[in-house]
């Protein structure tokens, strides 16, 4: 697929098949051996068939050299996936084996064990004795043990178990697949925002990542030096104006720009959006002399602080953030990047770790306003329907910024349903889709007295979609917000007069959680009345059960979600710490501690 955009390979998963070391007269470790390794086998298959890198590559899985029966072939194991660069572990057994000699004790690597649900061997019993040694040791694992018995020579993978495997390794090579990466923001605090005051802890600590951090004024030295490739901006340049259509000018006459000056800031947004992708990444074009530029911040992810200090003066961000978030651009279909407005670090956080479990373009937005049925019908005479109904109203979300396009719904499967597909799903009708259904406004001179451009289109479909947000507690650390809903497709008179309640030259979504009728649930009014932020990340599909298991990984307790219980799956430890979930959440988290500190 696509080549890697930063440094550092890819995390490997490693497969561990653990056996009943016994031999001896009645061979009983030579009986077992092609039943253990059968089920490494296939464990690996179902990781390379169902899950892929963000650069659309299948995971790399690598199994022991031998089943793994005493602590001299634990230790081969290990010595082998070191090699291998090997971050995710995930042992696998039918019969009993001896708990502390086969396990996986490295501090590092994220585990999970499956035990083989099956009457001939007790797989089950290892199972259950070594996740009892890795609570006492301290080293948290994900139990996996299929519902029904099964016969002993039944290859298969039940759905059950299936389902837990696919979600652990979603959520670990999500996990790993930040270390050793960087989040760059340009500039800093924008506006107040606590969520642009950058922790440099946070990310150490937690996700073992660094913190990079260039002036603004970066953007104009490399635009007044050429510090950029010259061929890309004008190839980028030439397409903008094929397929990026100017929108109306909602500001008064006099205070509009000129003709000239319009086309003046497209080039420097234009021009803005490939320096920001130099920062983040690096590019070995740009000219002779300006090695040290080409190098980049190795960002898996990044914020521009744009207001005010900059937005006051120059063209905002909005094309390039916007833009970067799509999953392609005038090199076609490509990996989106994630780039946060108003460098809020946090919702770019939240960005990131949607996109690593997805694979999709993420959605930036305010929470802005919630819509009751009352209000709805007193303002445009309309009864809600639907999923709006369902949900006591519904969420504007709204930012001028770094919405992705591919969030209008335009895009359509197999069955005509609105999508939000990988990129390298992306055909070239999907993208022109996507450009057709937006047009690009000169930004609000009351906002943005630089000028500049605000993406502007409204999703039409109905999306399964999640919407969360990552905030620092102080005294307690990350805590993660989950809401999974969907977009509500209103009629067309409708939305326009409640987008125009507002400003009617963004991006428009319209968001009902699924509601449960209780707690910060009950309504769609009682997601906003407890949202922690005016932020939230917005990601395709109902994916809160694959953010419950990262947040376990990364030790962030979830503190709001409505994600059904029995989807829910974490470490086997978590269920030392007392039955209420939420709050055995807080206490492991706690207990245990960030991985990097």
């Amino acid at each position: 697929m696509a080549k890697s955009r930063l440094i550092g390979d890819y995390p490997v998963i490693g497969i561990r098949p653990t056996i009943d070391g016994r031999r001896g007269m009645l061979k009983v470790r030579e009986s077992l051996e092609d039943q253990t390794m059968n089920m490494a086998k296939a464990a690996a298959e179902l990781f390379t068939k169902n899950l892929r890198y963000s650069n659309g590559e299948p995971v790399k899985v690598v199994i022991a050299d031998t089943t793994i029966g005493r602590v001299a072939e634990a230790a081969a194991c290990a010595d082998k996936f070191r090699k291998e660069g090997v971050d995710i572990t995930l042992t696998v057994t039918p019969c009993w084996c001896y708990g502390s000699e086969t396990m996986d004790m490295d501090p590092m690597t994220i585990k999970g064990v499956w035990g083989f649900n099956g009457t001939e061997r007790p797989g089950a019993v290892y199972l259950a004795a070594v996740l009892a040694g890795h609570a006492q040791k301290g080293l948290p694992a994900f139990g996996i043990y299929g519902h029904d018995v099964q016969n002993g020579d039944d290859t298969s993978i039940p759905e059950d178990v299936q389902e837990k495997l696919l979600r652990f390794g979603r959520a670990a090579v999500a996990a790993a697949t930040m270390k050793g990466k960087s989040y760059l923001q340009i500039g800093s605090i924008c506006m107040g925002i606590a969520g642009s005051i950058i922790d440099p802890s946070f990310f150490e600590e937690y996700l073992g990542m660094r913190v990079e951090s260039v002036d603004e004024v970066e953007v104009i030295r490399r635009m007044e030096e050429g510090i950029y490739d010259e061929a890309e901006f004008q190839k980028a340049l030439a397409w903008t104006k094929k397929y990026c259509p100017e929108g109306f000018d909602k500001n008064p006459e006099d205070a509009q720009k000129s003709r000239e000056e319009k086309d003046a800031d497209w080039e420097f947004v234009v021009k803005m959006m490939c320096i920001i992708k130099d920062l983040m990444n690096g590019n070995p074009n740009l000219p002779e002399g300006r090695e040290e530029e080409m190098v980049g911040h190795n960002a898996i992810a990044a914020g521009f602080q744009g207001q005010r200090q900059w937005t006051d003066f120059y063209p905002n961000a909005d094309f390039p953030e916007a833009m970067l978030n799509s999953s392609f651009d005038w090199e076609g279909a490509r990996e989106p990047y994630i780039l946060a407005t108003e460098n809020d670090a946090l919702n770019g956080v939240g960005m990131l770790f949607s996109k690593l479990l997805t694979n999709t373009a993420q959605i930036f937005a305010d929470v802005r306003t919630y819509w009751s049925p009352e209000a709805v019908k007193k303002a445009t005479g309309y009864e809600l329907e639907g999923k709006a109904k369902e949900s006591g109203g519904f969420i504007h979300l709204i930012n001028s910024g770094a919405a992705c396009i591919d969030a209008c719904g335009e895009v359509k499967d197999a069955n005509g349903n609105g999508v939000i597909k990988p990129f390298w799903e992306m055909t070239e009708a999907d993208q022109e889709a996507c450009l057709k259904a937006t047009t690009w406004n000169p930004a609000d001179q009351g906002y943005f007295r630089g000028g500049g451009y605000s993406s502007r289109f409204l999703t039409k479909s109905e999306m399964p979609v999640t919407m969360i947000r990552l905030n620092l507690v102080k005294g307690i650390g990350p805590v993660l917000q989950i809401a999974e809903g969907y977009t509500v497709a209103l009629p067309d008179e409708v939305s326009d007069k409640l987008w125009k309640r507002t400003d009617y030259t963004w991006p428009c979504t319209w968001f009902a959680p699924r509601t449960t009728g209780a707690g910060a649930f009950k309504t769609a009014y009682d997601v906003m009345n407890n949202w922690g932020a005016n932020h939230g990340a917005i990601s395709y599909g109902h994916i809160g059960a694959d953010l419950i298991t990262l947040c376990s990984i990364l030790r962030i307790p979830v503190c709001m979600h409505n994600v059904p219980e029995e989807k829910i799956f974490r470490p086997a430890a978590w269920n030392a710490f007392g039955m209420d979930k939420e709050g055995s959440d807080y206490r492991a988290c706690q207990t245990y501690g960030p991985m990097y500190k």
